[in-house]
């Protein structure tokens, strides 16, 4: 459960036994988004990205977790608990922005009976990998100190340098505004994630000092502090994986790095025919020997079988697509259970509650919702089907319509096995029709058919002669010489 967020929220960890803590601090507005929506509730891969820190931390088995939040704290615990229902992950109210040091003071109190490392991570840095992160923790239990994860860059604006003695030491961290000319040159910087000893970083964040450019906390100061007493030892990290995210392009940047990742690991069993033009999130689970094509989309708890074809622009969210079936381009599914060797599209509609059984067809333009097709069964074209149950081996015509909502409730159709629905018929609800029955091109079924009979529901055709050339006789003498 989720407690009031003043009181602490919640995401349990998978194991404690290695005695780790986790630090995520997520507290800022992120006013370079221009929006009204907390930077780190916008989405990556359908996710809030305040969700990947998470993640990382239990993936270490951190517990506690704690998040140390400022700006729409409830709609960030919200964000969190609907990610991780019934997990433990507590919350801290940071009211003044006043420094990432300030922020791991908050954070420390919640940790008074922490004996092992402290984590700190940030709600803001999706693309740290669970490798890296695992590699950090690693040194600092080797070595006793504190381990941080630094990077070399090319363009070192903005970033705090990596100070180092002659012997290649680590001494301390230079922020980029406090940096002189000489610090300004070092390309080595600091990602500002580290794992330390809770006693450690407990005692060096109360003793932190505003007395800089920023007149702000800062977390860097904790490193000098290590230095000259645990140690200091660091973990190469790609700059890629410390990029945080700022504003909208680099949003879209973080995005596009995490699908590049999510493609090449589920290339490894099936086949992208061009990976560059595939979304899809990372709940998503595709077997051996899939296809999918360009433009795909696969969202949520989408599963596509051994062997199933995606064509272009198909989208899926929250289905299960069985092995062998084929969807045809342009087809749009949302929770719905598509059988084996099932041919779908080009241009059809599934929406929630469609089941089809094995070697169903549901072809151009047909739309389907609260509806179940038996195995063996069609509907080829241009057809509504709501709120029905279709037997095997029936074959719905083209233009068929079940009526299935008066204006006030839904109602169901049920067609029996072996039926045959001719083109142009509407079937109004509540309505059955019976196994192998037959129902003519053109009609309007308002009453149950029974099995095996020919359903007829037409007016009957006239025919006046000579009523062709009358009509154009008219139509002439209106016509001026």
């Amino acid at each position: 459960m989720l407690a009031r967020p003043k009181e602490g929220l919640l995401v349990k960890s998978r194991r404690s036994h290695r005695k780790i803590a986790c630090l995520i601090l997520a507290a800022g507005k992120g006013t370079r988004m221009s929006s009204a929506t907390n930077k780190v509730l916008h989405t990556l891969l359908g996710r809030p990205m305040v969700t990947y820190a998470v993640e990382r931390a239990q993936e270490l088995g951190a517990s506690p977790i704690v998040a140390v939040l400022g700006h729409q704290m409830d709609e960030v615990a919200k964000a969190m608990r609907a990610h991780f229902p019934g997990q433990e992950v507590e919350v801290v109210r940071q009211k003044e922005q006043m420094g990432t040091g300030h922020a791991v003071r908050l954070g420390m109190k919640r940790l008074t009976h922490s004996d092992g490392l402290v984590v700190i991570l940030y709600g803001d840095v999706p693309l740290l990998r669970r490798e890296t992160l695992a590699a950090l923790v690693a040194r600092a239990e080797r070595s006793g100190g504190l381990a941080m994860l630094t990077a070399l860059v090319n363009d070192p604006a903005g970033y705090g340098r990596i100070v180092r003695d002659a012997g290649g030491n680590i001494q301390g961290v230079v922020e980029d505004k406090d940096a002189d000319r000489g610090q300004r040159d070092i390309k080595e910087v600091n990602a500002g994630i580290y794992a330390a000893p809770a006693a450690f970083l407990r005692e060096a964040v109360g003793k932190l000092s505003a007395r800089n450019a920023q007149a702000e906390y800062y977390l860097t100061d904790i490193v000098a502090r290590a230095a000259d007493s645990i140690g200091v030892t660091s973990v190469d990290v790609a700059a890629e994986e410390m990029a945080g995210v700022n504003d909208r392009a680099q949003l879209v940047a973080a995005e596009r790095l995490l699908l590049d990742r999510l493609v090449r690991k589920h290339s490894k069993v099936a086949t992208f025919r061009s990976p560059a033009q595939v979304y899809l999130e990372a709940t998503v689970t595709i077997a051996p020997d899939a296809e999918i094509g360009r433009n795909v989309v696969l969202r949520g708890q989408t599963k596509v079988g051994r062997g199933a074809i995606i064509d272009d622009g198909v989208i899926l969210a929250d289905t299960v697509v069985g092995a062998g079936a084929r969807l045809l381009p342009y087809s749009v599914v949302t929770q719905a259970l598509i059988g084996e060797n099932a041919r779908i599209g080009p241009f059809a509609h599934l929406r929630p509650g469609t089941e089809l059984a094995a070697d169903v067809h549901v072809g151009n333009f047909v739309e389907t919702k609260k509806t179940r097709l038996g195995r063996g069964s069609k509907a080829n074209h241009l057809t509504y089907l709501g709120d029905t149950i279709v037997g095997e081996k029936v074959n719905v015509g083209a233009g068929t319509i079940t009526c299935n909502y008066n204006g006030y409730e839904k109602r169901q159709t049920i067609i029996e096995d072996g039926a045959f629905i001719g083109s142009d018929t509407q079937l109004v609800a509540p309505v059955r029709v019976g196994k192998r029955a037959i129902v003519a091109a053109g009609a309007t079924i308002t009453e149950d058919v029974r099995p095996g009979v020919l359903a007829i529901s037409r007016a009957p055709c006239q025919q006046v002669e000579g009523y062709a050339e009358r009509l154009a006789d008219r139509y002439r003498k209106k016509v001026p010489a």
